[in-house]
């Protein structure tokens, strides 16, 4: 009986339903996502999962059925409008995989309404990152507006313009680094001194609100050191005025 209740209570812990996880001084709300806080790799780290059971997929009609409302959203930050969002996140595939096309999608939700209706995001396939085929490296980098410009429609609309290729790879650290400046955003990897994608027209209709941590179909994602920095809006970089927040 003892073991029996230690076992169900481990499974309870990664429940998707109003669960908060809080990792160092920072807390998160788990949607449409199962989570914990574990130890990997020496350090403490947010690990989430899509929850498939809240929020199902359907393989025959991949498309409408990611860039959902699945991720982990940052409490206490509901105003971020323009600003810098960086992150280090670590991508792995679940075995066996739901679906054979899972490439480790992992990222990060900005500007998220309060009811999830809306948001911008920009997120990495790592599985495709490295392969020697310099079209599937091309779909490396994604970026979203949920819900009428998902990956899909974009593709179709404006082939090439939302993607981008990147240097990153499953079962290994990737710093992301997002900047955004009102209808502007540009994605740095790993420290890099130059954007490796920019976005020049975001298309998002939600101006303001809040931040989240991405996963969709078949990763399993950790996440550390999550820093906010919020700014006002800059005509140019003399005009930047950084106030921090969030920051670990």
């Amino acid at each position: 009986m003892k073991l029996y209740l230690v076992l169900f209570i481990g499974l309870w812990a990664t429940s998707s339903i109003g669960q908060n996880l809080k990792l160092k001084n920072q807390e998160f709300e788990l949607h449409n996502a199962r989570g914990s806080i574990i130890k990997f790799q020496g350090k403490k780290v947010l690990k989430i999962e899509r929850d498939l059971e809240a929020l199902p997929f359907d393989e025959n009609n991949i498309e409408a059925t990611v860039d959902e409302p699945h991720y982990a959203r940052l409490i206490g930050l509901e105003d971020f409008e323009n600003g810098t969002i960086e992150v280090k996140m670590y991508s792995q595939l679940q075995d066996p995989a739901p679906y054979p096309g899972i490439a480790g999608f992992i990222g990060v939700y900005f500007r998220i309404k309060d009811d999830d209706s809306a948001f911008d995001g920009i997120y990495v396939r790592p599985k495709v990152g490295r392969v020697n085929n310099q079209q599937y490296r091309n779909h490396t980098v994604q970026y979203i507006s949920y819900p009428h410009a998902k990956f899909d429609m974009l593709r179709k609309s404006d082939p090439g313009k939302y993607e981008s290729s990147a240097p990153v790879d499953l079962n290994e650290w990737i710093t992301m680094r997002i900047e955004v400046n009102g209808d502007f955003a540009e994605m740095f990897i790993n420290n890099a001194k130059y954007s490796t994608f920019v976005v020049d027209k975001l298309l998002g209709t939600n101006k303001i609100g809040a931040v989240g941590l991405y996963v969709d179909i078949g990763t399993i994602g950790y996440f550390k050191d999550l820093k906010v920095t919020k700014h006002a809006f800059k005509k140019n970089e003399k005009d930047k005025d950084n106030v921090k927040v969030n920051d670990i």
